[in-house]
C-alpha cells in the first residue's frame, strides 16, 4: 500500500469545468451545482484501501451535509482497464453498497483529475459559491491501521465554516492515499 499525498493546490484557485457520466451514464456538470453555496469534489475509487477505510464515514458525511445549499460529487479517474474494480459497472455497485447519495462520476480520459491537480484517492476539494478553492485537506487523521476513528472532523469543520460564513484556516493537512492510477503516458508528473 503506497502512500501518496495531495498536491495541496493553491487556495483560491477556480474549480475547473467538468461534464462526466454518473453510474447510470447520465452527464453531470459542475454547472448543475451553480446555485449551491458549497461544492465538494472528491477524487476517489472503489479499490483503494484508504477510500475503503473511510467509506462508511464518507457516506455518513454526505447524508449530513448534502442539501439544497451544499453539493458533493465523487470522481473516479483511475485507469479502469488496468484496474477493473474501478470500472463504471463496479462503481454503480459500490455506490449502492456503500450508500453513496451523491453523484459518482467516471473520468475516463483522466482530464478532469489533471485539471484539478488531483494526485491521490481520496483527494478532497471544497469550493465556495464563486467556485474558489477554500479547503484541500484530509477527511480526518484516520488511516488504515492507525486505530484513529473515522470522523471526517477536518473536512466537516471546513464545511461548517463555509456554510456559516466563517473563515476557513489555511493551515490544512494534506490528504493521503493511493496514487491515481494513470493510464500509460498520462501521468501529470
Amino acid at each position: 500500500m503506497s502512500l501518496t499525498p495531495s498536491h495541496m493546490v493553491e487556495l483560491g484557485s477556480k474549480a475547473p469545468q467538468f461534464s462526466l457520466p454518473d453510474t447510470a451514464g447520465n452527464p453531470v456538470s459542475i454547472s448543475d451545482f451553480d446555485s449551491r453555496k458549497g461544492l465538494l469534489v472528491v477524487f476517489m475509487c472503489n479499490h483503494c484501501p484508504y477510500v475503503r477505510h473511510i467509506r462508511a464515514g464518507l457516506a455518513a458525511f454526505a447524508d449530513r451535509n448534502v442539501s439544497p445549499d451544499f453539493a458533493m460529487v465523487g470522481i473516479n479517474s483511475n485507469d479502469a482497464q488496468a484496474y477493473p474494480a474501478d470500472s463504471p459497472q463496479a462503481m454503480a455497485a459500490e455506490a449502492q453498497s456503500a450508500g453513496y447519495r451523491f453523484p459518482y462520476l467516471f473520468d475516463e480520459s483522466q482530464e478532469v483529475a489533471r485539471a484539478y491537480g488531483a494526485s491521490c484517492t481520496p483527494d478532497f476539494f471544497l469550493y465556495n459559491q464563486a467556485r474558489e478553492l477554500v479547503y484541500r485537506g484530509q477527511f480526518d487523521a484516520s488511516r488504515p491501521g492507525n486505530d484513529v476513528p473515522v470522523t471526517g472532523a477536518d473536512l466537516q469543520a471546513a464545511v461548517d465554516a463555509l456554510m456559516e460564513d466563517r473563515e476557513i484556516p489555511g493551515d490544512q493537512i494534506a490528504s493521503v492515499g493511493c496514487s491515481i492510477k494513470w493510464k500509460p503516458g498520462n501521468s501529470p508528473q
